[in-house]
């Protein structure tokens, strides 16, 4: 009896037709839980702090709504970078996937020293783009904004490359023998094959690359000369002990994640709808 039930209940799980729901019901129980332990003390509790440190929900919530007007304006000069940043980078990744594809021979060692930006980390890339930026303007705020787009634009770079340029060649093949056997052009090839072939994969690379974005962007925030933006104002009221207005604005970080993800899925689902 005890075994029947067992397979029924594996079952239920690997249904097909339950397991989006599942996809979607089990992180956000897991979210409820863990609010419930924060909203109740149970956490602080667990972690043995107090709701200095880690202030209550309903606290967070209060004061998001009580600076709604100054919030939303450090919201939008973090999103402004991550952006930007992700879109010239991704752009410039995916020129240089199409250029290690057309040019193999010195595409294995761009792509190779391209990924290697990864290692860099963001809290060493940032003062030094910082540093380097200094001469660009004589407005602080236009020399912050160029600093932290090339911070997120250099992270996006490599995500893009190497994932664009599985897409590019990574080609079934009996679709590449039979447009050799059409004797197509290169040109032809790429356009017609390799670069509709890619598409999926520049999806895979942007759901990499908007969270890094924003990661990147916060972070490059803390370095940055112009005192704005979401990670800017974790530092400050780091610096200052406001914990809890700290805490508002990295509850505010992942809002901001998690929607650029969500629009991201969306625009994903509307342009593959169709693509078997």
């Amino acid at each position: 009896m005890i075994k029947r039930k067992k397979n029924i209940f594996i079952r239920f799980f690997r249904n097909p037709k339950v397991q989006p729901f599942l996809s979607v019901i089990l992180p956000v129980a897991l979210g409820v839980l863990v609010f419930a332990l924060w909203q109740t003390q149970i956490l602080h509790k667990i972690l043995g702090t107090d709701t200095f440190t880690l202030p209550l929900p309903s606290q967070i919530n209060r004061i998001i709504g009580d600076n709604l007007p100054k919030i939303m304006l450090n919201v939008k000069a973090t999103v402004l970078v991550a952006v930007i940043g992700l879109a010239i980078g991704s752009f410039i990744g995916y020129l240089i996937a199409v250029l290690a594809t057309v040019f193999p021979r010195w595409g294995a060692g761009g792509l190779s020293i391209v990924a290697a930006f990864n290692a860099i980390p963001i809290v060493a890339l940032a003062p030094v783009m910082t540093n380097w930026t200094k001469d660009v303007s004589s407005d602080a705020s236009v020399r912050s904004m160029v600093a932290k787009v090339l911070v997120v634009m250099i992270v996006s770079i490599a995500t893009m490359s190497v994932n664009a340029y599985r897409g590019l060649n990574n080609l079934p093949e009996f679709s590449l023998d039979l447009m050799k056997s059409y004797a197509a052009k290169k040109r032809v090839v790429f356009f017609k094959l390799r670069l509709p072939n890619s598409v999926p994969y520049i999806f895979t690379a942007l759901r990499v690359g908007v969270p890094s974005s924003v990661i990147s962007a916060i972070v490059s925030e803390y370095f940055a000369e112009y005192i704005t933006g979401v990670g800017r104002q974790i530092r400050e009221n780091i610096v200052i002990a406001q914990y809890a207005t700290a805490w508002t604005y990295i509850a505010v970080a992942c809002l901001i994640g998690i929607s650029m993800y969500c629009i991201l899925m969306m625009f994903e689902g509307i342009l593959l709808r169709n693509r078997k």
